[in-house]
């Protein structure tokens, strides 16, 4: 018997409602899933538009910084004192050479490659970014760049760069003032990212390093431009798009004279000293020359680490600018504002005489001060204590006057502390206190040392610009300013002088006493060094001991070592009725002031009193 067939029976009702939900889950998935890509169609081409746009021209344009050409700087006179000279420069990429000594090995067959700058480049690479160019050669000759060129498909990895550098064409003659310019370093780059500075450096290698170079970053670095160029996907370059041209840096011109400069460094010879002249009218430096001194170019490009260890190992520490770092006791040209201490305080007037024997006692001690000269001064006036220097008027007067009131006569006249010259290498010498010993060395003060500071030596010790802007105080009569390089600038074709810092003058309780000590150091330079100038002038030498003589014993500069030696020193200012400069000299371990200092400050008044008109006008 057949099997029984089932019969099914369809829910059609089931069938249609099962059905329309899978069709209405399905739609509603459809519609989610098509809601969620035109969501994102539209935040890809609308809302991220920009951003998307800019991915892409990021890969495609590119945008290279040019760094602007530095500002140039003259003299007053508009003599251009440091330039920028076109270089060309060897540069290698480490990521694109594969053998880094065997190219450099044949390249060396081509142009030469010292000891040295192989040393360098391998200690270079050591942290050198591998995809960040290096420099292997400076200063390429045109020679060298022509055999380059023709060989540079030998060498991948390798290009000729060009540019400007900085040139300073007096060499040595204005180092200590202009400074120089030298490679950015890690320290510089993080002090442009603290001041918010780098993005205006991303194309340029050198910055300020020393000098006007370094406090004038600002005004003669300029602003970068940039390129936009469209590459391929290999990085060529298909074409410019874009050029904004970098602004380059501002022009300044200084108050700096060249032939004084000139003068001074021609008459200094090499011999270890400072000159420093200025313009009394308005704080102008005219001249600030620190011999020894060494050339700027070699750091512009990289000086060898055996070049600089010589310059640091050099006894004669060239490095130091001693118009504004070397610190000095400065000896008798301190005697006229001790004397118009003396004034103010009514301690002596214009007729007190004191009697020097030869040597001087503080009361109730038995030890004697010595004068300078072994028989004495005889009676000695104010005027006479000034033109023969002589030390028993001074001894007598600080004995009277004391420490405490020193010190706050000789703050106003600059000294024991920075001047505010615009460079940064300055020392603020000493003006001794009983507090700053009592910090510097816990002592008491004791009256025998404002014996000692009262002829200039002791603890006290000055700058050479401190000396001469002390000096100009004097010669304006308590009329100062303060000292400064910065003459004018030029913005864009406009030449803007800069306004002159005049300061609140030194006001004493009678005015006579500023003529009283001017006249005697203008009867100083009557009866020593200007008895035949056709001008008149004003001045006051000194020697100061660079160690203490012991009681017994007798200075003889032939008999100890040269460096032992005492220093030379002179202050003037001419001409006598209207001051127009004021000098500063200083020459270590050279012996008597007004015999080898003298001559050199007459010199340079007689270079810039006596020359043509166009050159002494400000």
């Amino acid at each position: 018997m057949p099997p029984k067939k089932r019969i099914t029976m369809h829910d059609h009702a089931a069938e249609a409602a099962l059905f329309k939900r899978r069709a209405l889950f399905t739609f509603f998935c459809v519609f989610a899933l098509l809601c969620v890509l035109f969501y994102n169609l539209y935040n890809l081409q609308v809302v991220l538009y920009k951003d998307y746009e800019t991915r892409s021209n990021d890969n495609r344009i590119r945008v290279v910084p040019t760094a602007p050409s530095r500002g140039l700087i003259y003299d007053r006179h508009g003599v251009l004192l440091a330039e920028n000279q076109p270089y060309y420069s060897l540069e290698l990429i480490p990521e694109k050479v594969s053998d880094v000594n065997a190219t450099l090995d044949e390249l060396n067959k081509l142009i030469e490659l010292t000891p040295d700058e192989r040393e360098n480049i391998t200690e270079t690479l050591k942290y050198h970014r591998r995809f960040k160019p290096l420099t292997i050669k400076n200063k390429l000759t045109e020679n060298q760049v022509a055999t380059f060129s023709v060989n540079q498909y030998k060498f991948p990895g390798l290009y000729v760069e060009a540019g400007l550098k900085r040139h300073y064409p007096f060499n040595g003659l204005m180092t200590h003032v202009l400074g120089y310019v030298g490679k950015i370093n890690t320290r510089d780059k993080a002090q442009l990212e603290k001041s918010q500075q780098w993005k205006n450096y991303a194309a340029t290698k050198d910055i300020g390093k020393q000098g006007i170079e370094k406090y004038y970053e600002g005004l003669l670095h300029g602003i970068p431009g940039h390129l936009e160029e469209e590459v391929n996907n290999r990085g060529r370059v298909i074409r410019t798009l874009k050029v904004t041209p970098p602004l380059p840096g501002q022009d300044i011109y200084l108050t700096l004279d060249l032939n004084l400069q000139q003068k001074a460094m021609e008459l200094l010879a090499g011999r270890r000293g400072s000159v420093v002249a200025l313009d009394p009218r308005d704080g102008g430096v005219l001249a600030m020359v620190s011999s020894p001194t060494y050339d700027p170019n070699p750091f512009v490009h990289g000086i060898s680490g055996k070049a600089y260890a010589d310059l640091l190992n050099d006894k004669s520490r060239p490095l130091i600018n001693r118009s504004t770092q070397g610190q000095y006791s400065p000896a008798s040209t301190i005697k006229p504002h001790v004397a118009l201490l003396g004034l103010e305080e009514k301690i002596i007037n214009e007729h007190t005489r004191v009697w020097d024997p030869g040597y001087w006692q503080m009361p109730g001690v038995e030890r004697k001060w010595r004068d300078w000269k072994k028989w004495g001064h005889g009676w000695v006036d104010v005027y006479h204590a000034i033109v023969d220097s002589c030390d028993i008027y001074f001894y007598d007067l600080v004995y009277k006057v004391g420490i405490d009131k020193m010190a706050t006569f000789m703050e106003p006249f600059g000294f024991g502390k920075s001047t505010g010259i615009d460079i940064f290498e300055e020392s603020d010498g000493v003006m001794p206190s009983r507090d700053w010993k009592r910090m510097r060395y816990n002592q008491p003060w004791y009256n025998g040392d404002t014996i000692s500071v009262g002829i200039g030596q002791g603890y006290w010790t000055t700058t050479p610009l401190q000396l001469a802007n002390a000096a100009a105080i004097m010669a304006n009569k308590g009329k100062r300013f303060t000292p400064h390089l910065l003459k004018s600038f030029k913005n864009n074709t406009v030449k803007i002088d800069t306004p002159i810092d005049e300061q609140p003058p030194i006001e004493l309780k009678n005015s006579r006493n500023w003529d009283i000590i001017n006249e005697a150091m203008r009867q100083t330079a009557d009866k020593s060094r200007f008895t035949d100038a056709t001008y008149t002038a004003a001045m006051k030498t000194g020697t100061a001991q660079v160690f203490s003589v012991a009681k017994d014993q007798k200075y003889n500069a032939d008999t100890i070592a040269e460096h032992l030696r005492d220093n030379a020193l002179i202050i003037a200012y001419a001409p006598y009725e209207n001051p127009r400069i004021v000098l500063a000299v200083v020459l270590e371990n050279a012996g008597w002031g007004g015999a080898n200092a003298g001559p050199l400050a007459r010199a340079l008044l007689d270079e810039y009193i006596l020359r043509d008109e166009w050159a002494v006008k400000p």
